[in-house]
């Protein structure tokens, strides 16, 4: 079941994981199966590190150096929301989710956020040696991972190198919170 944030329209589900374990990798896999079944899919992904997509000299970053608080640059072929902060600090999911134009979407997939409230499928591979999410965050709702032999969890087991099965469950998630 996917649980809804607090006045988020849509259903979310995150995926959790050290980094280096994958998430973009699979997400870049796990998107396109979505999307092929009709779902129309929204991603929020956090990052610890600057990043500045605008040109220096380009007339939006002029603008946004100018002083703007907030700059949408529309072309033809997409709109980008620039939100600049007077001070840096860790965002909040749902400040981000309110980015979004859920009018479009069916579900957003979150990549980041490990420590906020909402759904989310663990990642883990067992090479990396890192301890296990779930047992400390009730809000993970599934494991994707890479063992050989299935072990006793308290929560649905899947194959982190089969999008497809990772979709399904989703799909799966999306049918009953629609009921």
């Amino acid at each position: 079941m996917l649980k809804r944030i607090e006045s988020f329209p849509l259903p979310l589900i995150g995926f959790a994981a050290f980094s280096g374990t994958g998430k973009t990798t699979l997400l870049e896999k796990l998107v396109p199966i979505l999307v092929s079944k009709g779902i129309r899919v929204g991603i929020i992904k956090a990052s610890h590190h600057s990043v500045d997509p605008d040109t220096p000299g380009k007339d939006s970053y002029r603008l946004r150096k100018a002083g703007s608080s907030q700059l949408v640059l529309s072309t033809p072929e997409r709109s980008i929301c620039y939100t600049e902060y007077s001070k840096p600090a860790d965002p909040l999911l749902t400040d981000q989710l309110k980015l979004l134009d859920t009018r479009q979407l069916d579900l957003v997939i979150v990549e980041g956020f490990r420590d906020q409230a909402f759904a989310k499928i663990e990642l883990h591979r067992q090479a990396f040696e890192r301890p296990l999410l779930h047992p400390k965050d009730n809000n993970i709702i599934a494991i994707a991972w890479d063992l050989t032999e299935p072990q006793e969890t308290p929560i649905p087991q899947l194959d982190i190198n089969q999008p497809e099965q990772i979709a399904d469950y989703i799909l799966d998630c999306l049918k009953e919170s629609a009921q």
